[in-house]
């Protein structure tokens, strides 16, 4: 039997969301303000365009830092802020650090060339063959350049996810040589001993968060909870849920709502890692995941042997009931975006609604159970089908669904075209955003 712990939604504390963001913002205006102290501490004996340069270089070198914290997975800021969110502000502060590393190079080689009366070209060779850690410099440069230019949202959607993954790799190689090229050519950070102490403390503190989360935190929990295979059920056709047990799952600080990044150590499959959410509340004893077929990866799921060791890093998420500021609930899901829906309604108190979006009955993931759960829970289970064109869940249709939504907490999770409208549809309707929680059900997209 599962057991439950009711968590009841914080009605006047400040929102664990709003924490982590200004947390976050205040850091980075934090280490901006130091960073320009030390700055102008170390004096300006340059033209204008090297200041310019060198200052726009040190921002850059700042933002690089704090852009491997927001990937570092650290659990404060995932179950706060959400992996999605996070991920979607290191792409735009990338784009911001690309700009400021042209900006860089622009500026330092066309001052020096200004100093020196030389060409541009022949100033770039000159520095790259005569100052120590520049040639580094110009290949982190290309490389950041090769990974912001296949980040981009034309050259995204023609890429494998596993493609772009290991071309984004080669931004920590870009990370390594952007640092020992400060170290050798930096002025600003060799001026005083306090000065080099904070760079070092900074760039330790960035790796060190992406160590610690990307690396300990995951093979620690695996270590200790050493996960396998109990049982593989198919749904239908095209789904399947497959449980995963282990020692000490109580300890596992999951929740309903988070995904995990699955890896099933078979010989085929040990290399590939995709993000299922969980599709019942975690209750000490097992996880589960149900996925639906989109391709030969998830296809093969429905052959996992009992036994199957498993390499789950999470859990991630910031899609959970910590996030609540009524009572009352109302769910939107879409397709197999049911699946975390499925366990929140497990864990959520006070009266919840679910709408569940699809284009025919047969595409209804876990029905018979949602209908089981929401009648023992005393739920509304509202199955809407047909096809996407007429939206079925306009404004019109959902206060008539759901009159009192504007006074209720409402998650959405469904394939992106469909979130997005619920979203607007939800604006439309009053509902204020911070009862709003969203998930795109697009991270390996």
């Amino acid at each position: 039997m599962t057991t439950l712990h009711r968590v009841d939604p914080p009605r006047t504390a400040v929102r664990p969301k709003a924490v982590a963001r200004a947390g976050l913002y205040a850091l980075l205006a934090a280490n901006v303000a130091v960073v320009t102290v030390f700055f102008v501490q170390a004096g300006f004996a340059s033209n204008a365009l090297i200041v310019t340069g060198r200052l726009a270089g040190l921002y850059a070198a700042l933002l690089m830092a704090f852009q491997l914290l927001l990937v570092a997975r650290l659990p404060f800021f995932d179950r706060r802020i959400g992996m999605d969110r996070l991920t979607s502000w290191h792409r735009w502060v990338g784009f911001g650090l690309l700009w400021l590393l042209v900006a860089h190079g622009v500026f330092i080689v066309f001052g020096y060339a200004q100093a020196s009366s030389m060409g541009p070209v022949d100033q770039l060779v000159d520095l790259a063959e005569t100052v120590e850690g520049v040639l580094r410099a110009i290949v982190a440069m290309a490389l950041i350049m090769v990974v912001g230019a296949v980040s981009a949202r034309c050259a995204r959607r023609r890429l494998a996810y596993e493609t772009w993954h290991f071309i984004h790799l080669y931004t920590y190689l870009a990370v390594v040589l952007a640092f020992t090229h400060q170290v050798a050519a930096g002025s600003t950070f060799t001026a005083s001993a306090t000065a080099t102490a904070y760079w070092y403390g900074l760039w330790g503190t960035a790796l060190g968060a992406v160590l610690v989360g990307r690396v300990v935190l995951p093979v620690g929990r695996n270590l200790r909870h050493r996960l396998r295979v109990t049982a593989v059920v198919p749904e239908s056709d095209h789904v399947v849920s497959i449980y995963v047990s282990g020692r000490d799952l109580d300890r596992l600080p999951a929740r309903a709502g988070q995904f995990f990044l699955w890896r099933f150590l078979t010989r085929d499959r040990w290399w590939q890692a995709n993000p299922f959410s969980l599709s019942a509340a975690p209750d000490g004893t097992h996880l589960r995941l149900t996925a639906k077929t989109a391709g030969d990866g998830t296809a093969a799921l429905r052959h996992l042997k009992v036994g199957t060791r498993v390499f789950a890093e999470g859990p991630y998420g910031a899609f959970t009931t910590m996030h609540r500021t009524r009572p009352d609930t109302l769910l939107v899901a879409g397709g197999v975006g049911i699946t975390p829906m499925r366990a929140l309604l497990e864990e959520l108190h006070g009266h919840v609604v679910l709408i569940y979006r699809v284009t025919t009955d047969q595409d209804a993931v876990l029905y018979a159970e949602l209908t089981e759960l929401a009648h023992t829970k005393g739920a509304e289970l509202h199955l809407v089908t047909g096809p996407a064109v007429p939206d079925k869940l306009a404004p019109r249709d959902i206060a008539t669904l759901v009159p009192d939504v504007a006074d209720r907490d409402v998650y959405v999770c469904g394939p992106p075209g469909m979130t997005t409208a619920v979203l607007r549809t939800l604006g439309d309707l009053g509902v204020p955003r911070a009862q709003i929680h969203a998930e795109r059900f697009s991270l390996a997209g």
